[in-house]
């Protein structure tokens, strides 16, 4: 819940700090997140060591190995998995560089992972990143034509802050897109 000190907080930082304020805005180029997504792997397992989506999904040893891009520009109201129509130019951005790949790499594949900031219930914070990442992917198919096929979701909540804090942080409420194909059966 969002406290007066809280907003209080918020307001102080995004004029003090402007800068923290706008990278909150600033999503990264097409051209970036392809370079990402398409970056040589770190690793490259052999076929006896691939594993199911819902194993993956569950090591993280594995997905900090698998080429990824973090997007922290996606702006959601509290508690809300909604999105706003003017969100829809980020998601162009990032709809644009998934199709590239697609067309280049028809078996490409990436999971959307949801996350938050640390403030209210782990349950309900895990079930809200669940929601976010599965709302960017209805949107991306639905309004962008993002094959629904190449795209998998999971919430982690607030289980890997990028922030270690027990408050509101910007940078810890964020999806994550991670290329997968590399680690399947």
């Amino acid at each position: 819940m969002l406290t007066r000190r809280t907003l209080a907080a918020a307001l102080i930082a995004a004029i003090a700090m402007p800068s923290l304020a706008a990278a909150q805005a600033t999503t990264p180029s097409a051209a970036t997140i392809e370079r990402k997504l398409e970056a040589a792997p770190r690793v490259k397992l052999r076929p006896n060591e691939r594993v199911t989506i819902r194993e993956f999904k569950r090591r993280p040893d594995l997905r900090r190995m698998a080429r990824s891009i973090d997007i922290q520009s996606i702006n959601f109201a509290f508690g809300s998995a909604a999105i706003a129509n003017s969100q829809y130019d980020k998601i162009e951005t990032i709809a644009d560089a998934l199709r590239r790949i697609l067309r280049r790499d028809r078996g490409a594949r990436v999971l959307i992972e949801g996350h938050t900031d640390a403030v209210g219930s782990f349950q309900s914070n895990q079930a809200l990143s669940e929601q976010r990442a599965a709302s960017l992917k209805r949107t991306l198919v639905r309004e962008f034509g993002v094959p629904g096929h190449a795209l998998e979701t999971v919430g982690y909540g607030e289980e890997f802050l990028l922030v270690r804090t027990q408050t509101e942080n910007w940078q810890n409420r964020r999806v994550t897109l991670r290329r997968f194909d590399d680690f399947i059966r």
